[in-house]
């Protein structure tokens, strides 16, 4: 991407273009919640953040905190450069379903095992999903399953003709 195209932060956020390659993975205290048909699926201040190079973070959230009971695994895996292979999850809250939105990794590679078994949902299946109270923007170009905050600025991959980035 031209740097001439990149958005100058606003006092208070970060540029996406300013995070790291390979990705940064660090905690977070932030409260992350979301929404599936009017339940709270979870609801913690013991996720990580996921940083890499043109991407919102992406979030991930300790079992203990998921309503798990609306989950079921399903056969669908991915496999991503930085953290290994990704199993999915899909949600289903009194008889609304929504499949393959959420993923985890059971063997992260060892520079990310800090989220093994975490779940991270992508934003544009839930009813809501919140950072610190904030209602987050789904990152474009339904593959990606960034959050977008008011605290962060792009362009951000997944946009149009961001795909070569």
């Amino acid at each position: 991407m031209p740097h001439s195209h990149r958005l100058p932060p606003a006092p208070g956020q970060e540029s996406v273009w300013d995070y790291p390659r390979p990705p940064r993975l660090e905690p977070t205290s932030k409260r992350l919640q979301i929404v599936f048909n009017g339940q709270t699926i979870a609801d913690t201040n013991r996720g990580y953040r996921f940083l890499e190079t043109s991407h919102p973070p992406t979030y991930y959230i300790p079992p203990a905190d998921v309503q798990m009971q609306f989950l079921r695994r399903t056969t669908q895996n991915s496999i991503c450069e930085w953290k290994g292979q990704a199993g999915y999850y899909s949600i289903e809250v009194d008889g609304k379903t929504a499949e393959n939105v959420a993923w985890f990794y059971a063997t992260p590679n060892p520079a990310y095992a800090a989220i093994k078994d975490y779940l991270c949902f992508y934003a544009q299946h839930m009813d809501a999903c919140y950072v610190a109270g904030e209602l987050v923007v789904p990152q474009p170009g339904g593959f990606y399953g960034g959050w977008i905050t008011q605290d962060i600025c792009g362009p951000f991959k997944g946009e149009a003709d961001s795909w070569w980035w």
